[in-house]
């Protein structure tokens, strides 16, 4: 593959307790990338099978490991490298992909291609297939028409990603970035291109992204566009409101004129009366936990303060 970009390549990989998955990936990327490339491995506070710089030099790989103190999360330990990306190699494009091996390095070129077009500034890679329990997927398809009725976008991506350099210049500008990776590259505004791509197997182990994991995966997703779910919510609490508001007084004209039979319109009263709370306190709890979640995830970010220690391979890249 040549770089068919005007600028350097660099391959971002965040990598937590998988060592022996990462040195696989860089055999597999030393093969199938003929060009110049550089990588930025963001160990996540690793423990039990942390990575090592040597891993680079046993595959004759440029690059750098930045060794976190503590366990971030997957989203903020790519949030950190992009952001030490900017600062320290702000004319440089950018590939991220996982370390597990789904983002196959053969696709690469494929991204870039699509990324060297004048009017893209980042390039997406759409699951053809997700390889997943049915109960994963469905709640997976129920996550993406959730969001897509609370904000209005479509989300069908994830992290594996090429960015030429102005776009990493924005999302590093951008607290929404520590939050939620594809959530902040859609906030960016910045011209998105999509292809579908064919994800591989994971090479050992088994995913992270559990039930649980996705639905916290989701809210965060969510908390990137809390503007405009505090907007829906708060329509959708109007509807409500006015609805039954407008019902209310039917079941007390009924009474009134005797064609209600006893206890009917009290119970319709009083039901209209609940859901008109009920549509209210909703818009209050959400205007306040929007509000909240919003502040707590956009508190600023020092990523030099999370940084343990940075190794390197002593050769040189621009």
């Amino acid at each position: 593959m040549m770089n068919t970009l005007n600028s350097p390549l660099i391959i971002l990989i965040p990598v937590y307790e998988d060592s022996t998955v990462f040195s696989s990936l860089l055999k597999e990327l030393k093969v199938q990338l003929n060009t110049n490339f550089f990588v930025i491995a963001v160990d996540d506070g690793s423990l039990a099978y942390p990575i090592d710089v040597s891993l680079l030099q046993e595959n004759q790989l440029a690059g750098e490991v930045i060794k976190l103190k503590r366990n971030v999360g997957h989203q903020r330990a790519i949030a950190l490298g992009v952001c030490y990306i900017a600062e320290h190699y702000p004319n440089s494009s950018v590939v991220i992909m996982d370390a597990d091996g789904e983002d196959e390095p053969k696709t690469i070129p494929i991204l870039l291609f699509q990324l060297s077009q004048k009017n893209k500034k980042v390039v997406v890679a759409v699951r053809k297939k997700r390889v997943a329990s049915l109960q994963f997927r469905i709640f997976y398809h129920l996550y993406k028409l959730t969001f897509y009725l609370l904000t209005g976008k479509k989300i069908n991506f994830g992290n594996y990603m090429a960015l030429k350099p102005l776009a990493i210049k924005r999302l590093s500008a951008m607290q929404e970035l520590w939050i939620h990776l594809a959530g902040c590259t859609l906030l960016s505004k910045l011209p998105i291109g999509s292809i579908p791509i064919q994800r591989g197997p994971r090479i050992a182990g088994e995913s992270k992204m559990n039930f649980v994991a996705l639905i916290l995966h989701g809210l965060k997703a969510l908390m990137v566009f809390a503007d405009d779910v505090l907007a829906r919510v708060g329509i959708a609490c109007a509807v409500l409101a006015s609805l039954s508001l407008i019902i209310m007084p039917i079941p007390l004209i009924l009474k009134s004129i005797g064609i209600a039979s006893p206890g009917w319109s009290s119970i319709l009263f009083g039901v209209c009366l609940l859901i008109f709370i009920q549509a209210g306190t909703l818009a209050l709890i959400t205007l306040l936990l929007s509000g909240l979640a919003k502040q707590a995830g956009l508190s600023p970010v020092n990523y030099k303060n999370m940084i343990e220690e940075i190794q390197n391979t002593q050769r040189n890249f621009s």
